[in-house]
This record gives C-alpha cells, structure tokens and sequence, in this order.
C-alpha cells in the first residue's frame, strides 16, 4: 500500500519501505535531487527539508514519521530562486562549493518561520548543526539578517493594516513581536 505525502504543496504517493529515510524517498523514487546526502547520521545537515515549518534531518527520518506532515524541500521553497533567502544568499556571496546551501537555506527559513528578526545568537543557536566546509558561517549570518530583513519589507506592504497607518494595528504586530 502506498504512503501518502504532502511535499511541496503536492500529494504524492511512495511505496518505500515505512523505516525508508525520507531523504533516499526525495532522492531516489522522487527524483527530488537537490536535498544533499551528506553525512548519513544527520550531523551536517546537508539534507535538511522542513515538516510542519520545522528543520529536520532527512538522512535520519523515517518516512513513517513524516506521513500526515507537509514537507517543504529546497525546490518547494522557490523554483525560481525568488525566496527572500534564496536572494540573500547570492547577495552575501554565501554559496563557495554549494553543497551544504540546500540544507543551510531550508535550516535559515526553519529559523525565519518561527523568528522574523532573530538576532546574531538566535542565527548562531539554530545553525550551528549546519557544517559548511568552506567557512562561510558570517556570510550565512549576514544573509539570514539580510532575508529577515527583505522578509520584514514585504510583509509590512502587504499588510493592508499598516498601509492605512493604524497606530492600533502596528502596536498590536510590535506587541506580538515582542512575546
């Protein structure tokens, strides 16, 4: 019988084996190649997706354990590279050999889902599971800040609320930011 996801927005239907890692699901009966095998034993993050908004290590999760979530996987985040991160990232010069950034960018927008002005602490506590073997840990930082940012610019415009200039509307958001 087979297993029912959601991934990217989309139903899908696998038949993996339920103690499968969801990332050789993504990978080999999906074709979804751009979430990376790195360590195996979800150490460095290379394969992170989200499920339910939360960054986790796909090497190390059974697909058992995913089924009834949403999953978001680096190609569910933009296909056209438009995400406020995904933009940050080039900005910030942060990709050198790329292979960590799928699984840096989906561990970033994890921390911007839960955090929308996290600070340099906050960056560091969330990302530190993520190696990258080039070094690029200020840039990471720079562009979460930069994406935040840029994330912060466009919910403001959307926000009919805080274009009519409603004192009581943008106490509220400050209010809700602050808890």
């Amino acid at each position: 019988m087979p297993t029912k996801l959601i991934i990217n927005g989309k139903p899908r239907a696998v038949s993996s084996s339920p103690d499968t890692p969801l990332l050789w699901v993504l990978r080999d009966e999906l074709g979804m190649t751009d979430t990376k095998f790195g360590c195996g034993r979800g150490f460095c993050g290379s394969c992170t997706v989200l499920a339910n908004g939360e960054a986790i290590r796909s090497c190390s999760t059974a697909l058992e354990n995913v089924v009834g979530k949403k999953i978001t996987t680096i190609e569910g985040l933009s296909a056209d590279g438009t995400h406020p991160l995904q933009k940050a990232w080039l900005a910030e010069n942060v990709p050198q050999c790329g292979y960590c950034q799928a699984g840096q960018i989906m561990n970033a927008a994890g921390l911007l889902m839960k955090t929308r002005k996290p600070t340099d602490e906050q960056i560091d506590d969330a990302m530190g599971g993520n190696l990258c073997r080039c070094g690029t840990y200020m840039r990471i930082r720079r562009a979460i800040h930069r994406a935040a940012e840029e994330s912060q610019i466009l919910s403001e415009a959307k926000d009919p609320l805080r274009d009519r200039g409603s004192f009581a509307a943008m106490a509220a958001q400050d209010q809700a930011e602050e808890v």
